[in-house]
């Protein structure tokens, strides 16, 4: 048997074949890409100028359901939102608690602050004046009255009871507001 060798063309004639049509197939698509406007370079991206880079600090966190810098649903009044209380005892201030013999009357000095801004309220006001000793929740005389106060204004009034005895002798007593209350106009 012979053995058969094959010399130089054969193997060197397909490798330029092969390099010429790799080279020929590139030169195509250049120029369609050239025809159709096609560059093959990656188009340009323009970042807009005000548009805020990233920031390594950020506290989001996207698996928290409420990420810091967010607002809460928890709610707290304001320091100028105003509350309402019926109970307006604390906007009355009593001074000048009295009886005069002479008049055989009970007087008692009332100041009412109405402490809203914006609100006008009427305080259904009631003032006793007790006996002091024995303190036995008894009442020597009973004032009542309404009065309306606008936002941010103080009313004074003297309030006063007049007893029915001809003749009073010496006895002990105090002056409550044993009722203020608040209503909104």
């Amino acid at each position: 048997m012979k053995q058969r060798t094959r010399t130089g063309m054969g193997i060197r004639g397909g490798a330029r074949t092969g390099i010429r049509v790799a080279v020929a197939g590139g030169l195509v698509l250049a120029t369609v890409a050239a025809v159709g406007g096609c560059a093959l370079t990656r188009p340009r991206v323009q970042v807009p100028t005000n548009f805020p880079s990233p920031s390594s600090s950020s506290s989001y966190d996207p698996y928290s359901p409420t990420p810091t810098g967010y607002p809460s649903d928890t709610y707290s009044p304001s320091p100028t939102q105003e509350t309402f209380d019926p109970d307006g005892r604390n906007d009355v201030r009593g001074s000048n608690c009295d009886f005069s013999n002479s008049l055989r009357q009970f007087t008692y000095t009332v100041s009412i602050t109405n402490p809203s801004s914006t609100d006008s309220f009427s305080y259904d006001m009631a003032v006793n004046w007790m006996k002091a000793r024995p303190a036995d929740g008894k009442a020597y005389g009973l004032h009542e009255r309404s009065i309306i106060v606008g936002p941010g204004d103080t009313e004074t009034y003297t309030a006063k009871y007049t007893v029915n005895q001809s003749s009073i002798g010496q006895f002990w007593y105090t002056c409550q507001i044993t009722r203020a209350q608040k209503t909104r106009m």
